[in-house]
Protein backbone atom coordinates (compact mmCIF):
# COMPACT_ATOMS: atom_id res chain seq x y z
CA UNK A 1 0.00 0.00 0.00
CA UNK A 2 2.94 2.49 0.84
CA UNK A 3 4.38 1.50 -2.37
CA UNK A 4 1.62 2.47 -4.23
CA UNK A 5 1.11 6.04 -2.24
CA UNK A 6 4.48 7.00 -3.12
CA UNK A 7 4.24 5.70 -7.24
CA UNK A 8 0.97 7.88 -6.89
CA UNK A 9 2.41 10.92 -5.17
CA UNK A 10 5.78 10.74 -7.53
CA UNK A 11 3.01 10.78 -10.57
CA UNK A 12 1.05 13.58 -9.07
CA UNK A 13 4.20 15.78 -8.45
CA UNK A 14 5.48 15.19 -11.86
CA UNK A 15 2.05 15.88 -13.57
CA UNK A 16 1.34 19.32 -11.01
CA UNK A 17 5.07 20.21 -12.07
CA UNK A 18 4.20 20.00 -15.87
CA UNK A 19 0.88 21.73 -15.53
CA UNK A 20 2.22 24.70 -13.30
CA UNK A 21 5.27 25.30 -16.08
CA UNK A 22 2.92 25.29 -18.82
CA UNK A 23 0.15 27.55 -16.92
CA UNK A 24 2.88 30.28 -15.37
CA UNK A 25 4.44 30.04 -18.79
CA UNK A 26 1.30 30.73 -20.68
CA UNK A 27 -0.11 33.74 -18.11
CA UNK A 28 3.73 35.25 -17.86
CA UNK A 29 2.67 36.41 -21.46
CA UNK A 30 -0.63 37.86 -20.30
CA UNK A 31 -0.02 40.76 -18.37
CA UNK A 32 -1.97 42.96 -20.70
CA UNK A 33 -5.35 40.31 -20.60
CA UNK A 34 -5.50 39.74 -16.67
CA UNK A 35 -9.48 38.50 -17.16
CA UNK A 36 -7.72 35.92 -19.54
CA UNK A 37 -4.94 35.09 -17.30
CA UNK A 38 -7.59 34.68 -14.11
CA UNK A 39 -9.56 32.04 -16.34
CA UNK A 40 -6.26 29.78 -17.18
CA UNK A 41 -5.60 30.09 -13.26
CA UNK A 42 -8.94 29.13 -12.70
CA UNK A 43 -8.03 25.77 -15.29
CA UNK A 44 -4.98 25.30 -13.97
CA UNK A 45 -6.36 25.25 -10.16
CA UNK A 46 -9.30 23.02 -11.10
CA UNK A 47 -6.96 20.35 -13.16
CA UNK A 48 -4.23 20.23 -10.32
CA UNK A 49 -7.30 19.38 -7.81
CA UNK A 50 -8.64 16.66 -10.26
CA UNK A 51 -5.39 15.43 -10.35
CA UNK A 52 -5.10 14.38 -6.46
CA UNK A 53 -8.60 13.09 -6.39
CA UNK A 54 -8.47 10.72 -9.28
CA UNK A 55 -4.38 9.58 -8.30
CA UNK A 56 -4.27 10.24 -4.74
CA UNK A 57 -8.12 9.81 -3.61
CA UNK A 58 -7.79 13.60 -2.26
CA UNK A 59 -11.93 14.56 -2.52
CA UNK A 60 -13.71 17.15 -0.93
CA UNK A 61 -16.95 18.05 0.12
CA UNK A 62 -18.09 21.69 0.87
CA UNK A 63 -20.53 23.43 2.96
CA UNK A 64 -22.14 26.80 3.24
CA UNK A 65 -21.83 27.79 -0.37
CA UNK A 66 -25.29 30.03 0.46
CA UNK A 67 -22.83 32.01 2.32
CA UNK A 68 -21.33 33.36 -0.96
CA UNK A 69 -22.28 36.89 -1.49
CA UNK A 70 -23.39 37.18 -4.69
CA UNK A 71 -23.88 40.88 -5.57
CA UNK A 72 -20.65 42.36 -4.21
CA UNK A 73 -16.84 41.92 -3.19
CA UNK A 74 -15.44 40.61 -0.23
CA UNK A 75 -12.18 38.98 1.21
CA UNK A 76 -11.82 35.70 2.04
CA UNK A 77 -10.14 34.97 4.88
CA UNK A 78 -8.65 31.03 5.39
CA UNK A 79 -7.36 28.57 7.40
CA UNK A 80 -3.91 27.48 5.45
CA UNK A 81 -2.58 23.83 6.37
CA UNK A 82 -1.32 22.71 2.82
CA UNK A 83 -0.98 23.45 -1.02
CA UNK A 84 -4.39 22.57 -1.46
CA UNK A 85 -6.31 25.46 -0.85
CA UNK A 86 -4.49 27.61 -2.77
CA UNK A 87 -5.45 25.71 -5.84
CA UNK A 88 -8.93 25.13 -4.93
CA UNK A 89 -9.75 28.50 -4.26
CA UNK A 90 -7.72 29.66 -6.68
CA UNK A 91 -10.44 27.77 -8.96
CA UNK A 92 -13.53 28.57 -7.51
CA UNK A 93 -13.51 31.58 -6.87
CA UNK A 94 -13.12 34.12 -10.38
CA UNK A 95 -11.82 37.56 -10.23
CA UNK A 96 -9.90 36.92 -6.96
CA UNK A 97 -6.41 38.49 -6.12
CA UNK A 98 -4.38 36.74 -3.61
CA UNK A 99 -2.28 38.30 -0.62
CA UNK A 100 1.29 36.87 -0.95
CA UNK A 101 4.83 37.66 0.39
CA UNK A 102 6.87 38.85 -2.67
CA UNK A 103 9.49 36.28 -2.48
CA UNK A 104 6.62 34.31 -4.41
CA UNK A 105 6.67 36.21 -7.77
CA UNK A 106 10.53 35.30 -8.21
CA UNK A 107 9.70 31.41 -8.70
CA UNK A 108 10.41 29.99 -12.37
CA UNK A 109 6.87 29.46 -13.95
CA UNK A 110 4.81 29.76 -10.79
CA UNK A 111 5.42 32.99 -9.60
CA UNK A 112 5.32 34.50 -13.24
CA UNK A 113 2.47 33.51 -13.37
CA UNK A 114 1.30 35.06 -10.44
CA UNK A 115 2.22 38.22 -11.59
CA UNK A 116 -0.24 38.38 -13.77
CA UNK A 117 -3.10 37.83 -11.60
CA UNK A 118 -3.11 41.14 -9.93
CA UNK A 119 -2.03 39.83 -6.68
CA UNK A 120 -1.39 41.89 -3.61
CA UNK A 121 2.45 41.54 -3.08
CA UNK A 122 4.22 42.24 0.81
CA UNK A 123 7.49 42.83 1.71
CA UNK A 124 7.09 41.00 5.12
CA UNK A 125 10.22 42.60 6.30
CA UNK A 126 8.74 46.15 5.65
CA UNK A 127 6.66 46.59 9.05
CA UNK A 128 4.26 49.04 9.21
CA UNK A 129 5.12 49.92 5.37
CA UNK A 130 4.05 46.71 4.50
CA UNK A 131 0.65 47.43 6.19
CA UNK A 132 0.25 50.63 4.55
CA UNK A 133 0.99 49.07 1.30
CA UNK A 134 -1.57 46.18 1.77
CA UNK A 135 -4.27 48.80 2.03
CA UNK A 136 -3.60 50.54 -0.89
CA UNK A 137 -3.49 47.90 -3.33
CA UNK A 138 -6.31 46.17 -1.46
CA UNK A 139 -8.23 49.23 -2.09
CA UNK A 140 -7.30 49.15 -5.77
CA UNK A 141 -8.40 45.46 -6.45
CA UNK A 142 -11.62 46.03 -4.61
CA UNK A 143 -12.24 49.15 -6.70
CA UNK A 144 -11.57 46.78 -9.75
CA UNK A 145 -14.45 44.33 -8.71
CA UNK A 146 -11.80 41.80 -7.37
CA UNK A 147 -12.67 39.48 -4.10
CA UNK A 148 -9.59 39.49 -2.01
CA UNK A 149 -8.14 36.51 -0.82
CA UNK A 150 -6.13 36.40 2.57
CA UNK A 151 -4.14 33.65 4.84
CA UNK A 152 -4.41 35.27 8.25
CA UNK A 153 -1.93 32.90 9.68
CA UNK A 154 0.63 34.15 6.73
CA UNK A 155 2.33 30.62 6.55
CA UNK A 156 0.28 26.68 6.74
CA UNK A 157 -0.37 25.36 9.66
CA UNK A 158 -0.24 21.68 10.34
CA UNK A 159 -3.85 20.64 11.79
CA UNK A 160 -3.17 21.08 15.61
CA UNK A 161 -1.08 23.81 15.64
CA UNK A 162 -1.60 26.81 17.60
CA UNK A 163 -3.31 29.47 15.74
CA UNK A 164 -1.48 32.72 14.93
CA UNK A 165 -3.31 35.05 13.20
CA UNK A 166 -2.27 38.72 11.29
CA UNK A 167 -3.82 41.83 11.77
CA UNK A 168 -3.04 43.00 7.89
CA UNK A 169 -6.28 41.34 6.62
CA UNK A 170 -8.19 42.33 9.05
CA UNK A 171 -7.23 46.07 9.05
CA UNK A 172 -7.49 46.06 5.33
CA UNK A 173 -11.43 44.89 5.97
CA UNK A 174 -11.99 47.56 8.63
CA UNK A 175 -10.93 50.46 6.55
CA UNK A 176 -11.99 49.12 3.02
CA UNK A 177 -15.78 47.90 5.16
CA UNK A 178 -15.36 44.74 2.60
CA UNK A 179 -17.42 42.05 4.35
CA UNK A 180 -15.45 38.85 5.23
CA UNK A 181 -16.09 35.50 3.85
CA UNK A 182 -14.55 32.84 6.32
CA UNK A 183 -13.10 29.49 5.68
CA UNK A 184 -12.55 26.53 7.46
CA UNK A 185 -10.68 23.50 5.73
CA UNK A 186 -8.69 20.57 6.92
CA UNK A 187 -6.50 19.75 3.82
CA UNK A 188 -3.62 19.25 6.09
CA UNK A 189 -5.26 15.82 6.87
CA UNK A 190 -4.71 14.47 3.31
CA UNK A 191 -1.90 16.78 1.76
CA UNK A 192 0.86 16.96 4.85
CA UNK A 193 2.48 20.51 4.79
CA UNK A 194 5.84 19.45 4.46
CA UNK A 195 5.27 15.95 3.55
CA UNK A 196 5.42 14.43 0.26
CA UNK A 197 2.64 11.36 0.17
CA UNK A 198 -0.46 12.27 -0.32
CA UNK A 199 -3.33 10.60 2.01
CA UNK A 200 -6.58 9.32 0.62
CA UNK A 201 -9.62 11.03 2.23
CA UNK A 202 -11.97 13.65 1.98
CA UNK A 203 -11.49 17.39 2.49
CA UNK A 204 -13.97 19.34 4.54
CA UNK A 205 -14.45 23.48 3.31
CA UNK A 206 -16.75 25.03 5.07
CA UNK A 207 -17.57 28.68 4.12
CA UNK A 208 -19.53 30.72 6.98
CA UNK A 209 -21.64 33.83 6.99
CA UNK A 210 -20.23 36.65 5.93
CA UNK A 211 -18.60 38.58 8.92
CA UNK A 212 -19.95 42.67 8.68
CA UNK A 213 -16.99 45.12 9.18
CA UNK A 214 -18.37 48.23 9.26
CA UNK A 215 -17.88 50.34 11.97
CA UNK A 216 -15.70 47.48 13.71
CA UNK A 217 -12.00 48.10 14.81
CA UNK A 218 -9.65 45.48 13.52
CA UNK A 219 -8.77 43.88 16.70
CA UNK A 220 -12.65 43.07 16.84
CA UNK A 221 -13.24 41.86 13.66
CA UNK A 222 -9.97 39.35 13.64
CA UNK A 223 -10.73 38.10 17.27
CA UNK A 224 -14.62 37.31 15.59
CA UNK A 225 -13.06 35.79 12.55
CA UNK A 226 -10.70 33.58 14.70
CA UNK A 227 -13.04 32.54 16.41
CA UNK A 228 -15.58 30.94 14.03
CA UNK A 229 -12.69 29.64 12.00
CA UNK A 230 -11.06 27.67 14.98
CA UNK A 231 -14.43 26.60 16.35
CA UNK A 232 -15.44 25.06 12.75
CA UNK A 233 -11.81 23.55 13.17
CA UNK A 234 -12.40 21.83 16.02
CA UNK A 235 -14.97 19.71 14.14
CA UNK A 236 -13.11 19.01 11.01
CA UNK A 237 -9.49 18.02 12.37
CA UNK A 238 -9.18 14.76 12.74
CA UNK A 239 -5.78 14.47 13.68
CA UNK A 240 -5.56 17.15 16.52
CA UNK A 241 -8.58 15.55 18.06
CA UNK A 242 -6.83 12.18 18.17
CA UNK A 243 -3.68 13.73 19.44
CA UNK A 244 -5.55 15.40 22.10
CA UNK A 245 -7.45 12.30 22.97
CA UNK A 246 -4.28 10.28 23.23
Amino acid sequence: MIIIRYLTSSLFSIIMIILTMFFGFVCSLLPYFPNLACYLAQQYGYLVIQTARYLCGIRYQIYGIENIPKNHRFIIFSKHQSTWETLFLLSYFPKMSIILKKELLSIPFFGWGLRALRPIAIDRNAGRAAITELNRQGEIRLQQGLSILCFPEGTRKSPGDVPDYKVGGAMLASKTEAPILPIALNSGECWPRKGFLKKPGIISVIIGPCIETKDKKTNAILQETQDWIEGEMTKINFTANFQQKT
